[in-house]
């Protein structure tokens, strides 16, 4: 789609109600859900964290999606494809700053140069005890990026096409933190798969996107 389309329709969305936890467990194995709803009611005080989701023109002006691979570290999140962010910092006096700050951070993208759209719902994670909250932005103008290279592994940019497709929503065996090779939804895009709390949000941007688009 053409970004500046784009741009006019994704405004719409500011007044939609967030479809929630409706949209993240579609997303989600039985088993996970079932972890989700019991880590509500035990949840320790959660650490906080921040992500963008940053849609932005192509040089032809089509419109598309930033995703980060995370490195290998020593962690749950270790080798993942994800939105550009990372938790919250004392100085960041709002969680929207901490997405820009991060998303800056990771892939060179400067906060002036964003326009926020809305923050969407946020996710818990159980396994970290982080509570995740997304913003949606547009890069108008875009820049080469910047990849922090002792951080991130790759960068994935993905058309909005690909992104809204339904044949790119797929079923996958892996072994998670939660339970040993279970049937997984997931998101295949340029070919790498996108699981857990990242496909939980990008279900409800969807979501909101297919009402607007």
């Amino acid at each position: 789609m053409d970004f500046e389309i784009f741009e006019q329709r994704i405004s719409k969305i500011k007044d939609l109600p967030l479809p929630g936890e409706a949209s993240h467990y579609k997303m989600a194995p039985e088993i996970r859900v079932k972890e989700l709803l019991k880590a509500r009611s035990q949840k320790k005080i959660p650490r906080r964290a921040a992500v963008l989701a940053l849609f932005y023109p192509d040089r032809q002006r089509r419109t598309h999606l930033l995703f980060i691979l995370r490195k290998t570290y020593e962690g749950v999140h270790s080798d993942q494809v994800a939105f550009p962010g990372g938790k919250t910092e004392e100085e960041d006096e709002s969680l929207a700053r901490t997405a820009l700050r991060e998303t800056h951070e990771e892939v060179g993208v400067h906060p002036n140069d964003v326009t926020l759209i809305r923050e969407i719902s946020e996710v818990y994670i159980p396994p970290s005890n982080f509570e995740v909250s997304p913003f949606i932005g547009l890069y108008k103008e875009p820049r080469p990026f910047v990849r922090q290279e002792s951080e991130v592994a790759e960068l994935l940019e993905v058309s909005l096409t690909d992104f809204l497709s339904d044949t790119n929503i797929v079923t996958k065996r892996l072994s998670t933190s939660y339970a040993k090779e279970i049937d997984v939804p997931a998101f295949k895009l340029n070919g790498y798969i996108v699981w857990g709390a990242t496909a939980m949000m990008m279900n409800e941007i969807k979501v909101l996107l297919n009402q607007v688009l």
